[in-house]
């Protein structure tokens, strides 16, 4: 509950920041050296707080009955499917390279290096290749659906957190406790089961949770960059092309992709509270 109160009391002080800012910053926005620093405050850069949450109940278009919010959250649940699809894929990835490399040391060192540096690849440019390459992909009457590809996209970010905190995890249990096992003569596997796996937990929930919000990065970048319709981040840019002349309706998609990041980080959040539930809790000093 604490945290829950500090969250809307963190939106609240956002949404006054931002009406301070309007009513006191410059129209045209100010320029250091020529660069502009400060953003323009007039009402086709910075619409009122109220007027973009007024734009969820108008029609999306003019004569239709659909509401913006219900398009909005159509987007979202759309795109929160391929984003989950692409943390689980993220999550056997990093969890597989993780274990390895805790398994064999010249594996950390082969891989971990590729690992950090698949995630200087700009996604823009992946994007493409990633669905040119999945549409000539057939395994007997397999076919690749385009949402699958970025569900791929959306599992190329996730695994680098799960891979490093698991990595981090699996290798922190004390000397002390790796001896204990090997005098019982415990093989890897069940060290790996009854103690690597356990130790790792306190690193896996935020990995986790990284992972989950880079998910959806990485799903809404892969439906801008191929153009896959009816999720959020094409809903983004079909309400940019009217930001002139309603401003307002271009932050509902972009509300829309902020509360589906919270959605997934608050979902792994909430397993953690479920597999958790029992697990003692320190007395505090």
């Amino acid at each position: 509950m604490v945290d829950a109160a500090f969250f809307v009391a963190g939106l609240a002080l956002l949404g006054v920041g931002w009406e301070v800012y309007k009513a006191i910053g410059p129209a045209n926005g100010g320029k250091v050296l020529g660069v502009r620093i400060l953003p323009r405050t007039e009402n086709t850069a910075m619409p009122h707080v109220w007027a973009m949450f007024r734009a969820f109940s108008k029609p999306e278009v003019r004569g239709s009955s659909r509401s913006i919010l219900s398009v909005v959250a159509a987007g979202a649940w759309f795109s929160g499917r391929m984003a989950l699809a692409g943390l689980f894929l993220g999550v056997v990835i990093g969890m597989t390279l993780a274990i390895v490399m805790a398994r064999y040391k010249i594996a950390e060192r082969g891989l971990l290096p590729y690992v950090v540096l698949s995630q200087t690849v700009p996604l823009i440019a992946l994007a493409p290749l990633v669905v040119s390459w999945g549409g000539k992909l057939k395994i007997g009457g397999f076919t690749w659906q385009r949402w699958m590809s970025a569900a791929a996209i959306s599992a190329f970010l996730a695994f680098f957190p799960i891979a490093i905190g698991a990595l981090r995890g699996l290798t922190s249990p004390s000397p002390a406790a790796l001896e204990l096992m090997d005098s019982y003569a415990a093989p890897w596997w069940k060290t790996l089961v009854k103690l690597r796996l356990p130790s790792s937990v306190p690193y896996l929930v935020p990995a986790l949770k990284l992972a989950a919000s880079a998910a959806v990065v990485g799903t809404i970048v892969a439906e801008i960059s191929t153009g896959l319709r009816g999720g959020i981040g094409r809903l983004i840019i079909e309400y940019s092309r009217e930001g002139t002349s309603q401003p307002a309706k271009v932050f509902t998609a972009l509300f829309g992709a902020a509360a589906l990041g919270l959605a997934m980080a608050g979902l792994v959040a909430l397993l953690d509270a479920f597999a958790s539930r029992h697990r003692p809790r320190e007395a505090s000093t």
